[in-house]
């Protein structure tokens, strides 16, 4: 097993920083929807993605960012250098909790799995049921069981075309400078 300079596994530093960081970022009024910590050789990163309903823009990083960089200071629960990186989870946001896989039921998925299911270690298809013990995924009409164990990390496959005929349209309804009569 891999140890820091601390003594504590990396497994364990991660839960003490989430038990940390979580009820401050949640706090300042965000959702903490991933925190990622590497080590490195010298210098580790600690990138945190937080997200709201509205979506995040620059200014709700650098807000949570100096925040948790304050908090961190006092607490100092990384006993080496190390670089933090807060930032939106993005259009493929990373699925982690019970709670993000009912919240995206129906949307299209990436699951990367530690042990295959039906001779597959990468499934993507439509989120058809999430519980507690187990994911439904839909692929190419076929339904796969898949444990919660067995996932090793869960995405979003962004719509792009829905992304973009969003902006688009609310673009539209912002510009007050229009043509169109």
């Amino acid at each position: 097993a891999f140890f820091l300079a601390t003594g504590l596994e990396l497994p364990l530093l991660r839960e003490r920083l989430n038990r940390l960081i979580e009820p401050a970022v949640e706090s300042l009024g965000y959702e903490l929807v991933l925190l990622e910590f590497s080590p490195g050789l010298q210098t580790g990163t600690l990138r945190l993605y937080i997200d709201t309903p509205e979506g995040v823009a620059l200014e709700d990083c650098e807000k949570v960012s100096r925040e948790i960089a304050a908090l961190l200071d006092v607490e100092d629960p990384i006993q080496k250098a190390y670089r933090l990186e807060v930032s939106s989870p993005g259009l493929d946001r990373p699925l982690v909790k019970l709670e993000h896989f009912q919240r995206f039921l129906g949307e299209k998925v990436r699951l990367q799995l530690l042990a295959p299911v039906q001779k597959r270690k990468k499934l993507i298809g439509v989120l058809r049921g999430a519980s507690a013990e187990t994911l439904v995924i839909e692929v190419d009409g076929e339904s796969f069981q898949v444990p919660m164990a067995d996932l090793e990390r869960a995405r979003l496959v962004p719509d792009f075309a829905k992304e973009f005929s969003k902006k688009g349209s609310s673009a539209q309804e912002d510009d007050g400078d229009s043509t169109n009569e």
